[in-house]
């Protein structure tokens, strides 16, 4: 089968990162390659394509199957890369998959004819299964993991797939199919990996413990250390994201794969993600000496009463004993906030930007309280007549998309403006970027210098 693979481009005027290597395009390319069929895939983002510049480059990619992944945001733009491919390659079978989606499904079959698959959750086993049964001339009828339009037009949703428990059947993901010069940033290409999948948590938030499951699933160690000196060897690149959502959750995976990286004396960085109640000195320790360079805690919340109504299960002590010992150990902190929860009033958020900064971390991520398909919050924010922006090209983490009782929009965009002002105008912040170096240094300096510029020009206006 010829398989075409498609990151979409961001809406137009979305508040958009540069370009990030899609892994899971990725790891569906290393499923599909691996079954013996031909995979090209077109990272929009990665290659600066628009709808025109796509048009034109699907056209000369030959296609059985074209599958688009796609978040919330970049929804809309996925149909309208599925209805240029669909002209294109009219006999092809279009798939859409990703967080947005599983939660979507229906209502995307029902406002996109170009769709002919929706793969619900965790996509690889269920893909595979579905180019199998395109090479025997079945249909696609009781396909778990799937929602499908069949020959007479109506929708069928079939049953869930069951998680896969062993990540490690999957192959390494197929980084050699995507445009790896595009994603250089200040002289270097950072490679995402995962380690596990799911969440013992339910945040109410969060899309992507309802993508996974909960429940913790691991990679094994040594798995991982692999794809590290692979890509070190071959590449010649020695820093590396991991895309976890709560990367030290099993303890002891930690220990044993920062044990590994240590054994094959292997001279990398990286960074990862986490919860502040799911670290220890020892283990923070272990991670400096293995090359954690810097680590992203969620705080959310500065306010108990918010961080209650959110069920992200921690409180202020942890956050601050969190954030001490990973800067004892010589860490870089990043601490991640949202805005505007349901419940939030504008005393709560002046606590939450007032609490982040009292920590001292070295950047922040102050967000939006977007209300994504399938989580709990959007339940309550529809249910109370809360949802003000329907457009999913508004939902970049950074556009308010509703408002309630206590906050409206318009404050909740002033107040995240001047908490990113407050941190990133500090003396102090940009005394301790140029003291830092590097690429996090240069990134923090050159963010300093955009809200520098901004407040000047509001000021002279």
């Amino acid at each position: 089968m010829k398989v075409t693979l498609v990151n979409p481009p961001y809406p137009p005027n979305a508040h958009s990162h540069p370009p990030f290597i899609p892994l899971g395009l990725a790891y569906l390319g290393a499923v599909a390659e691996k079954a013996g069929h031909q995979v090209t895939v077109i990272d929009c983002q990665g290659e600066r394509l628009n709808y025109d510049s796509f048009r034109q480059r699907i056209a000369n990619v030959p296609s059985d199957v074209i599958g688009v992944t796609s978040t919330t945001l970049l929804y809309n733009s996925a149909k309208t890369i599925l209805q240029t491919a669909k002209e294109q390659h009219p006999n092809a079978t279009t798939m859409i998959g990703g967080s947005h989606v599983s939660f979507w499904d229906e209502n995307a079959l029902n406002e996109s004819p170009s769709i002919d698959v929706i793969v619900r959750r965790e996509g690889e086993l269920t893909f595979l299964e579905l180019l199998q049964r395109m090479e025997e001339n079945k249909g696609f009828e009781e396909v778990q993991g799937t929602t499908i339009r069949t020959k007479d037009g109506k929708i069928t949703r079939n049953p869930d797939r069951p998680f896969l428990h062993d990540l490690d059947s999957l192959p390494s993901p197929a980084y050699h199919l995507l445009p790896l010069d595009s994603y250089r940033r200040m002289g270097k290409t950072i490679f995402p990996i995962v380690t596990s999948r799911g969440c013992v948590q339910w945040c109410d938030f969060c899309s992507t413990v309802r993508m996974f499951g909960r429940g913790y699933r691991v990679r094994s160690p040594k798995k991982v250390v692999d794809d590290m000196e692979m890509l070190h060897n071959k590449y010649g690149e020695s820093q590396f994201t991991f895309y976890d959502d709560a990367f030290t959750i099993n303890r002891n995976h930690t220990l044993e794969m920062c044990a590994d990286i240590k054994a094959r004396k292997l001279n990398v960085e990286w960074d990862c993600e986490t919860r502040v109640d799911a670290v220890d000195r020892e283990l923070l320790e272990k991670m400096r000496d293995a090359g954690c360079i810097t680590i992203w805690f969620g705080v959310e919340s500065g306010s108990e009463k918010i961080l209650g109504k959110m069920h992200k299960k921690i409180n202020r002590d942890q956050v601050r004993e969190a954030f001490k010992m990973a800067q004892k150990a010589g860490m870089m902190t990043i601490a991640s906030a949202v805005i505007g929860f349901p419940g939030e009033t504008e005393e709560t958020a002046w606590e939450t930007i007032n609490f982040i900064n009292s920590l001292n971390p070295d950047d922040i991520g102050c967000y939006v309280a977007t209300p994504y398909p399938g989580t709990p919050m959007y339940e309550e924010v529809v249910q109370n007549g809360w949802l003000r922006v329907t457009d999913f090209n508004k939902y970049d983490t950074a556009t308010p998309t509703f408002e309630t009782p206590y906050l409206s929009m318009e404050k909740i965009s002033e107040i995240k403006y001047k908490a990113h002002q407050k941190f990133y105008l500090r003396p102090s912040y940009v005394l301790k970027m140029i003291r830092k170096g590097g690429t996090y240094g240069r990134s923090g300096l050159k963010t300093s210098a955009a809200y520098a510029l901004r407040a000047m020009h509001i000021k002279l206006s």
